[in-house]
């Protein structure tokens, strides 16, 4: 390990991963996938450098559902919502129940999407 950035740990020389999803937790949740985080920034720039993509994937209660978190330009939309109700899946203005194996078949759409052609 070695000292990166705000001090803290980081693995020395090793390669780099890149995750296909995040679980992502949140204070509040709006209704089209806007999420109000815990503060800092970091889920969304990390994000926006990340290539490609991975699936952002909400954990939320039902209680932190608001109607907008307000989100900015540089706020990063999540691709699916689970709360104790069950999944949602992003769609153009808003959020649609889907069960879990259409949520796997969204999910593998979106990856594949994002990879482009041949792959990774």
């Amino acid at each position: 390990m070695e000292v990166g950035a705000y001090d803290l740990p980081i693995p020395a020389g090793t390669s780099r991963v890149q995750p296909e999803a995040l679980l992502i937790p949140v204070v509040g949740i709006g209704s089209v996938g806007d999420r109000l985080g815990y503060g800092g920034g970091f889920y969304d720039r990390t994000l926006a450098s990340a290539v490609p993509r991975p699936l952002t994937i909400a954990l939320a209660y039902e209680l932190s559902r608001v109607p907008t978190t307000h989100p900015q330009t540089h706020d990063i939309l999540m691709d699916f919502v689970i709360t104790e109700s069950g999944i949602e899946a992003a769609i153009d203005g808003g959020l649609e129940r889907v069960s879990p194996a259409e949520a796997l078949s969204r999910a593998h759409r979106l990856l594949a999407g994002r990879r482009g052609p041949g792959g990774r």
